[in-house]
């Protein structure tokens, strides 16, 4: 099967935030891939292959009758080795910092069906129900600021990423979507799956008219965070709370910025360093631990019943040795704020964010960004990919 092997592609103009040298494959591409780390070393050993009950053959089907439905042109396209740095491209603004794939809303709706369908067979049933919440969610922001053809409920990419044998139930694969508030990037191996990094967003985070009115997403993760914070007694909010301001002048240099405004690990930052702030969750209370636990299950919608919660057993082994919760913002009923809990196998972001779209220039609850990563070279399923008996890269991601 054709398959795209470049090492970069065209991008449209970068806007300020994502510097050409970051986003082209300047420095970006010369750095090879090593995984968000709290201190800059890689640490091993922290993931394991086994069996997670993925209907890899269900899947492989449905991507199968994918590519049947493509053109030569469109398959070459959608195409890439499992090896390309192109997979670390993804990106969640309106517009194309990386061009590759299909794009759902310039294909036939047989072939906008059939790329759902590989999502639907891949992803929890309220994993996909969240997905599909936040592309309608897009569409109904397009029409709100009459702009559909920037934003639309099919306004996303859908990019391959395999062996010369193709999506295999016994070979290591993959796939990315991604485009205006959500993106998934998708790692399988036989019956194991990797569902990061990805990123969801929603602006606003409620359908209010129309054919999905009251669409919502995003509620959860908020109150459960909110809960948390709000629980805590005095001395550890003032722990938690690394700064008192979404905004404040005692941030460090990017600390913020106009992209990712409080996020630290986005796109385009597969190898930060995040240091741990704030309070260890290893000294919650049992109540504390399970709001915790309710959020990262609200961040692990994405994957299976079965793989979530081995996933999620994964996480938890970590709570009374290290993981870490810190807030930025206050953190009143009504507050906007920003949350991170980050331990060496997991780190989810929350933040409100100020209006891009819409008008309101402060942060607000309204306008929403959450993340996933896996540290330590967990993310695109690179730490179990080392583990695959006989496998290896035929090129390295790097320039």
């Amino acid at each position: 099967m054709p398959m795209n092997t470049q090492k970069s592609s065209s991008r449209e103009e970068i806007p300020h935030g994502y510097t050409a040298s970051t986003c082209t494959g300047g420095s970006f591409f010369q750095d090879p891939f090593k995984g968000v780390t709290n201190d800059g070393t890689v640490r091993p050993n922290l993931f394991t292959l086994q069996d997670e009950g993925m209907p890899i053959d269900s899947i492989v089907s449905a991507t199968t009758n994918l590519l049947s439905h493509l053109t030569p042109q469109q398959r070459s396209a959608v195409t890439y080795h499992i090896d390309s740095p192109e997979w670390r491209t993804w990106s969640n603004p309106e517009f194309l910092l990386s061009n590759k794939g299909i794009r759902l809303d310039e294909v036939s709706p047989s072939v906008r069906d059939a790329v759902l369908a590989v999502l639907k067979s891949t992803l929890s049933p309220e994993g996909y129900t969240k997905a599909l919440g936040a592309m309608r969610i897009n569409g109904f922001l397009g029409d709100l600021v009459q702009a559909p053809r920037v934003c639309n409920e099919f306004s996303y990419n859908f990019v391959l990423f395999q062996t010369a044998s193709g999506p295999s139930a016994s070979q290591p694969w993959g796939f990315s979507f991604y485009g205006h508030h959500l993106c998934l990037n998708v790692f399988l191996y036989k019956t194991q799956v990797v569902i990061s990094p990805w990123f969801t967003g929603a602006e606003p985070n409620l359908i209010d008219e129309g054919p999905y009115k009251g669409t919502r997403i995003l509620k959860e993760e908020e109150k459960l965070g909110l809960q948390l914070m709000q629980s805590l007694s005095a001395e550890q909010q003032s722990r938690a709370q690394v700064y008192k301001l979404l905004r404040d002048p005692a941030m460090p240099k990017g600390r913020w910025n106009h992209d990712d405004q409080r996020h630290l690990c986005g796109a385009y930052r597969d190898n930060r360093m995040v240091p741990y702030e704030g309070v260890s969750v290893g000294e919650f209370t049992p109540g504390q631990k399970g709001l915790v636990e309710g959020i990262f299950e609200q961040y692990l919608l994405y994957l299976p019943a079965q793989a979530r919660e081995i996933r999620l057993r994964e996480i938890r082994n970590w709570f009374d040795k290290e993981t870490y919760f810190c807030w930025i913002g206050g953190y009143g009923d009504d507050d906007a704020f920003y949350y991170r809990i980050q331990s060496p196998v997991v780190i989810v972001e929350f933040d409100h964010h100020s209006g891009v779209f819409l008008t309101n220039k402060e942060p607000a609850k309204f306008h929403i960004h959450t993340l996933l990563r896996t540290p330590n070279a967990g993310d695109y399923g690179m730490a179990l990919r080392k583990l695959v008996e006989g496998e290896k890269q035929e090129y390295v991601w790097e320039g």
